[in-house]
C-alpha cells in the first residue's frame, strides 16, 4: 500500500516520468503557456516553480544545477534572461492552471498551464480597478437639506435650459426643411421663365432669317429681271443697226 506517498507516478517509470516532466518544463519555459492534463500539470508545477525560484539568483552554480535538470541551454539562456527578470519581485506560484474540460476519446480532463506574469490580458485586468463611489450620508440638520434642495433647483434649471436648446434646434430644422422645399418650386418658375425667353428669341431669330431670306430671293429675281430687260434692249438695238445696213445697199441697187 501507497500510504503517505503522494507522487504521482503518471503510469511511467522514474526515467521516462523525469525526462518527460524535464521536456515539458522546457517547452512551458520557451513558449509560456502549454496544453496537457491536469495530472501532468499538477506535476509540473511542481517541478518548474523550484527551478524558477533558483533562477532569480544568476550565479554559475543555480545554472548548472537547472541545466542538469532541463539538459537544454536556450531554455536556460530563456529562463535566467527574461523569466527571472518578470518573476523578480512574485514570492511564489509562478504557474496557472486553467481547466478547459474533458478530452474527447478518453474523457481526460485536460487544462492550460501558463506562467502568470506572461498572461497580458488577465494582469490588464487585475491592474483596472473600478472606480470608488463616495456615498455621503444626508444629515437631519436644515444646512444639507438645503443643499440637497440648491442642487436639485440647478438641476431642474439645467434640464430646462437643455430642453429649450432642444426645441429651438427643433424649430430650425423644421424651418430649413420648409425652406428647402420651397426653393425648388422657385428654381422651377424661373427656369420655366428662362425657357420663355429663350423660345422667344429664338422665334424672332427664326423669323427674321426667314425675312432675310425672302428679301434675298426678291431681289435676285429683281436683278433677273433687269438683267433680262438689258438683254432684250441689246438685241433690239442690234436689230435697228442690221435694218440700217441693209437699206442702203437696197437703194444702190
Amino acid at each position: 500500500m501507497r500510504h503517505r506517498k503522494k507522487n504521482n507516478h503518471l503510469g511511467r517509470k522514474t526515467a521516462h516520468r523525469s525526462a518527460m516532466l524535464s521536456n515539458m518544463a522546457t517547452s512551458l519555459i520557451m513558449h509560456k503557456r502549454i496544453f496537457t492534463t491536469v495530472p501532468k500539470a499538477k506535476e509540473l508545477r511542481k517541478y518548474v516553480e523550484p527551478l524558477i525560484t533558483q533562477s532569480k539568483e544568476d550565479s554559475t552554480t543555480s545554472r548548472r544545477n537547472v541545466f542538469s535538470k532541463l539538459q537544454n541551454k536556450y531554455a536556460v539562456t530563456e529562463l535566467f534572461q527574461t523569466v527571472s527578470q518578470k518573476v523578480g519581485d512574485r514570492p511564489g506560484g509562478y504557474t496557472r492552471i486553467i481547466k478547459t474540460g474533458n478530452r474527447l476519446g478518453d474523457n481526460a480532463s485536460m487544462c492550460f498551464i501558463e506562467l502568470v506574469d506572461f498572461n497580458e490580458n488577465m494582469l490588464s485586468d487585475g491592474t483596472a480597478k473600478k472606480a470608488k463611489t463616495r456615498r455621503s450620508r444626508r444629515g437631519k440638520g436644515t444646512g444639507v437639506a438645503a443643499g440637497a434642495k440648491a442642487e436639485d433647483a440647478v438641476k431642474s434649471e439645467e434640464s430646462k435650459e437643455v430642453k429649450e436648446t432642444k426645441k429651438a434646434k427643433a424649430k430650425t430644422k423644421e424651418t430649413e426643411s420648409k425652406v428647402e422645399k420651397k426653393e425648388p418650386k422657385k428654381v422651377k418658375e424661373t427656369e420655366t421663365k428662362e425657357e420663355v425667353e429663350t423660345k422667344a428669341e429664338v422665334e424672332n431669330a427664326e423669323e427674321v432669317a426667314t425675312t432675310e431670306k425672302v428679301d434675298n430671293k426678291k431681289t435676285e429675281t429683281e436683278s433677273g429681271k433687269a438683267k433680262e430687260e438689258d438683254k432684250n434692249e441689246v438685241k433690239d438695238d442690234k436689230k435697228v443697226e442690221d435694218n440700217q445696213t441693209e437699206t442702203p445697199s437696197e437703194e444702190k441697187a
